[in-house]
């Protein structure tokens, strides 16, 4: 009988924990019916974003807009943040990202070590660690960001922010290419 406990006890534990993993990797097959996604190419010059963050265990949901620039430097691309929220608080991240074939690396001042990218068709996986402005400081945290072009002028952003490992909120963002 107490195999049994212990096993249905290990069940309640995991279900729950399930529930918090991130994103799978999707299908290559599903990610190619829009193009590839050239990350250099669409964040070159302007574009728009609108985006929110949702909490996961309750609280108020974040709306923001950023402005953004891409430019050359180098080999380089850096790419200009201009964040705003619906609160009226402001943020700037200057990115700084190499190209490697199908993988980049990036740093910004509030970026913890490198963000580790990878593209693979229509779609980009962005992983790093951040810390987040806090009315107390700043909260490290991990995204986890799943960019998908749908065409020359659109890419949508899905990303889970985990903290010790743990989901504890996904954020989403609408990008426009601007002219």
């Amino acid at each position: 009988m107490r195999p049994l406990r212990l096993a249905a006890l290990l069940l309640l534990i995991i279900t729950p924990l399930v529930g918090c993993a991130g994103p799978t990797r999707p299908d290559p097959a599903g990610l190619a019916a829009y193009g590839a996604f050239d990350l250099e190419r669409y964040f070159l010059g302007r574009s728009k974003a609108w985006g929110l963050f949702e909490p996961r265990f309750g609280g108020n949901v974040r709306q923001f807009t950023v402005e953004l620039l891409g430019r050359r430097d180098g080999a380089d691309l850096v790419l200009e943040e201009d964040f705003r929220f619906s609160d009226g608080e402001t943020q700037r991240r200057v990115w700084r990202i190499r190209r490697q074939g199908d993988q980049f690396t990036g740093q910004a001042d509030d970026v913890l070590g490198q963000a580790m990218g990878l593209a693979q068709g229509n779609g980009f996986r962005w992983r790093y660690d951040i810390t987040l402005k806090t009315d107390d400081g700043g909260i490290a945290v991990s995204f986890d960001d799943w960019l998908y072009r749908f065409d020359d002028e659109v890419v949508l952003n899905r990303a889970a922010v985990r903290k010790f490992g743990l989901e504890v909120g996904q954020v989403l963002i609408a990008f426009r290419k601007l002219p």
